[in-house]
């Protein structure tokens, strides 16, 4: 098990009980080392609009540190609305959106490449 996880929830909202640490260390190594947060919308809208130029909440921001190193957050508000969009559960869509902050983490930005290997975390996970 990795000793290069960290978990925060710095909200009320339920978090799934889903190993991330195994997901993280299955995309990134066990050498790389994360902070995973939860956080509410109002500091989701700030992170959004001091690294993004964004002035809105979002469902998940990552931010590599380095080649071993970054940060994902994650905000349930804006997650349970875009879960209802892709028809998924909250739950289901919490892990998906966990997988895909690793697969941008690890150098893949959106396209054909990184989503077949959501997919195959997905099918690795359960999801």
């Amino acid at each position: 098990m990795s000793h290069l996880y960290n978990f925060e929830n710095t909200t009320q909202a339920s978090v799934p009980s889903v190993d991330f640490c195994a997901i993280k260390d299955e995309i990134l190594g066990n050498d790389y080392e994360m902070t995973f947060t939860i956080v509410d919308a109002p500091k989701m809208k700030k992170l959004n609009l001091s690294y993004r130029n964004k002035n809105s909440a979002t469902d998940i921001l990552s931010f590599p540190l380095s080649e071993k190193e970054g940060e994902i957050y994650i905000c349930p508000s804006e997650s349970v609305r875009e879960a209802e969009k892709f028809n998924r559960s909250y739950d289901n869509f919490i892990v998906f959106l966990f997988i895909h902050g690793c697969t941008h983490l690890k150098g893949f930005d959106h396209g054909g490449t990184m989503e077949r290997l959501e997919v195959k975390y997905r099918k690795k996970f359960g999801i």
